[in-house]
């Protein structure tokens, strides 16, 4: 264990909450932008619920979302019975006094669900999907900004 230790420290490894590592600037630092639509909602209720609603906001995250579904599984009649969800989201973090882009990247992801029962049963399986999709997604962009925290400014 004291090797592994060892290991890491010499790697420059910074843990992204402690002393000198950068994620206790995102906490309640980070504003996205307005929401526009359900899926966005759902990404920005994620990012809230991982870096705290933004009290004081020292950035700005602008974000754009993108989806598609697919048909995936089709019956020899041609009815479809399972559908992927496929997402990107390409997002900006901007210093909030001055509005200097400091971060970008794009994120992606994908789930399914299935369209075999009935038609509400269907429409609440996609649903969650998006929702899922959302919340994989806004993981990704927390764990992205994290590993970048450390080059933000104070």
């Amino acid at each position: 264990m004291l090797a592994g230790a060892t290991a890491l420290a010499g790697c420059g490894f910074t843990p992204a909450y402690g002393p000198t590592g950068g994620g206790a600037k995102l906490l309640g630092g980070v504003a996205p932008d307005a929401p526009q639509t359900r899926d966005d909602f759902a990404l920005v209720r994620r990012l809230a619920e991982r870096l705290n609603p933004a009290t004081t906001p020292r950035y700005r995250l602008a974000y754009q979302v993108d989806t598609d579904v697919l048909g995936q599984a089709i019956t020899p009649d041609g009815a479809t019975t399972r559908y992927s969800l496929t997402g990107k989201v390409d997002y900006t973090l901007h210093d909030a006094g001055s509005d200097a882009v400091l971060l970008t990247g794009r994120v992606s992801s994908f789930t399914s669900w299935s369209a075999s029962g009935t038609v509400v049963a269907t429409s609440a399986a996609e649903e969650d999907a998006h929702r899922r999709l959302m919340r994989m997604l806004a993981d990704q962009i927390v764990t992205r900004l994290l590993a970048q925290a450390g080059t933000l400014p104070q």
